[in-house]
């Protein structure tokens, strides 16, 4: 029976879970199995996964197209680890993750875990950009693990794991936006112990381009309006700052339009600082370059998901309730 057992989801993954196999066939540490949950896939990648059955203890599953969530907890259902570790497929794991996870559950034990995430220097200069806007505390305040950050860390299903005992009392993933947070506000309620490891790190592809990445961050700008009704008081200051900016940001846009275009200079410091962080960061001018419009949309995609939703749910109370968009996503 291994120690860990590796979940992951893929939908339409083909290429990218080459390489996040290829990743773990390289680890310095194998007491793991790895469990591919295919989730109702147009384009199966069985055959990738199979030529890595002599270098992995891997299994693959096929089934119907119901969510990631569910396909996570088919995963689960299906795995002998002590420990469930989950990764998306988009992400690329340091040859020394195991050897440095199972170290520190040995020194410092948790129920549940998170690391961060981070930009591999063979991603693309878009996927670096991207990175930099997810992670960097003048966009996100820094709440995806980083050094630093605006609020206490929150294991994401992208790097994360917890104990068999934490699935035993809380259960699996429910099918809804920003399911990993939902799911470490359940942990941490039923009060199991949770934790940062920043040492296990992995690398994270992200969305390849800039339109995708809008459409990700609008649908978590929503998310947290849902994760705020089902956890009245868990909403943050660091929560509402996107849309904060986003209004603050309108209003000096007129004002520099209409009254004077000394209004805009908060938009030119705050370039200036973006370009800096992300020189310094990135090493590179051009991923710098880049950084600007990706933490533009980070920040306006976000802000204006959450203001959307504030409006129709809360001020409107429009819309189906918490638990029949849990059932009805459950459902799809």
């Amino acid at each position: 029976m291994p120690k860990y057992s590796v979940i992951v989801p893929v939908y339409n993954r083909i290429d990218e879970i080459k390489d996040l196999l290829e990743s773990l066939s390289k680890q310095s540490f194998t007491d793991f199995e790895t469990i591919i949950v295919e989730d109702g896939s147009s384009q199966p990648c069985g055959d990738m996964v199979n030529q890595f059955t002599d270098k992995l203890n891997v299994k693959y599953f096929y089934k119907e197209n119901e969510g990631r969530s569910i396909a996570r907890n088919y995963g689960i259902e299906r795995a002998s680890g002590e420990y469930l570790i989950f990764f998306d497929s988009d992400c690329v794991i340091p040859s020394d993750y195991f050897s440095i996870l199972d170290q520190a559950l040995m020194t410092s034990p948790l129920d549940c875990y998170g690391g961060p995430d981070a930009a591999d220097k063979s991603f693309s200069d878009v996927q670096k950009a991207i990175s930099f806007a997810m992670t960097s505390l003048l966009t996100t305040g820094g709440i995806r693990g980083g050094k630093l950050s605006m609020e206490l860390f929150v294991p994401r299903s992208f790097n994360m794991g917890y104990s068999r005992n934490v699935y035993d009392a809380v259960g699996g993933f429910r099918e809804m936006f920003s399911e990993d947070i939902d799911m470490s506000t359940r942990i941490k309620n039923a009060g199991f112990s949770t934790g940062l490891i920043r040492e296990a790190k992995v690398y994270h592809k992200r969305r390849i381009d800039f339109a995708k990445f809008w459409r990700q961050v609008y649908v978590f700008g929503m998310s947290r309006i849902t994760l705020h009704l089902l956890y009245p008081g868990s909403m943050k200051l660091v929560h509402t700052l996107p849309a904060l900016a986003v209004i603050c940001g309108l209003i000096l846009l007129l004002l520099g339009i209409f009254i004077s275009p000394w209004f805009l200079a908060p938009f030119a410091f705050y370039i200036i600082a973006l370009f800096i962080s992300a020189t310094i960061s990135t090493r590179s001018i051009k991923v710098a370059l880049l950084a600007i419009p990706a933490s533009f949309i980070q920040i306006i995609g976000y802000g204006t998901g959450f203001i959307k939703a504030f409006f129709t749910k809360i001020i409107m109370k429009r819309g189906r309730n918490i638990e029949e968009e849990i059932a009805i996503r459950k459902g799809k």
